[in-house]
């Protein structure tokens, strides 16, 4: 009978199936070494090219995709774009650099969930291999910093429209916690409120903004100039 509970908590486990999509053999290699190490993630195939990752993804779709934005043949967002179109959108993590913010405004726009820097932490990584596989979307606060000084250097890459209504001073302090990279229950705790009431003030934000997901806020806000 213990054997049985054992047996369908395995099965109940999620094993999150993620490509890693780079040109660089070194990196892919040591990306797997250090995932080989997780339980509940393991790297279902390796791309050098978005070309590559495209086939792979036609072949077998992984839960997750990491992706390198430049690379040869097929950029990282060529494959996001050719993904789009064949309606093949995956849970993507976007590796960028502090030169990459066009790349960045590019992803956003074609459907990208998360972004993090090329020097983030592998307990970083892993982390954000999971959060996007369970639906979540997020950006590094130093990218949110680099989409800042894009926007205070005049840049308007973010084809945004005015949103419909203004946000509520509330609704603005959720933004920049967002923006900060704070999870529903930490931001809860941070202000002092339920998660729930958090909930409601991301879901007013989404609909007052005309965008579907938080990093489509966070950055059309910085856009606009709000955080």
């Amino acid at each position: 009978m213990q054997l049985e509970a054992v047996c369908r908590a395995a099965a109940e486990t999620r094993v999150i199936r993620l490509l890693l999509v780079d040109d660089e053999t070194l990196v892919r290699q040591g990306l797997r070494q250090l995932f080989e190490l997780e339980e509940d993630i393991v790297v279902a195939g390796e791309a050098g090219d978005g070309d590559e990752a495209l086939r792979i993804i036609t072949r077998s779709p992984p839960d997750v995709v990491l992706l390198d934005v430049r690379m040869p043949r097929m950029s990282g967002i060529a494959l996001l774009k050719a993904l789009r179109c064949e309606n093949r959108l995956l849970p993507t993590i976007l590796l960028t650099t502090f030169n990459d913010e066009q790349a960045l405004l590019e992803g956003v726009h074609n459907g990208a969930r998360g972004f993090l820097l090329k020097d983030v932490s592998f307990e970083q990584l892993a982390g954000a291999v999971r959060r996007v596989a369970a639906g979540e979307t997020l950006i590094s606060p130093e990218i949110t910093e680099r989409c800042r000084q894009v926007r205070a250097a005049g840049s308007r890459s973010f084809e945004s429209s005015a949103p419909r209504r203004s946000l509520t001073d509330r609704e603005i302090e959720v933004l920049r916690y967002l923006a900060s990279g704070y999870r529903n229950g930490e931001l809860a705790e941070k202000m002092g409120i339920s998660e729930g009431t958090v909930k409601n003030h991301v879901t007013s934000i989404l609909a007052k903004l005309g965008v579907n997901d938080r990093t489509r806020a966070v950055l059309k806000a910085l856009e606009l100039g709000w955080i």
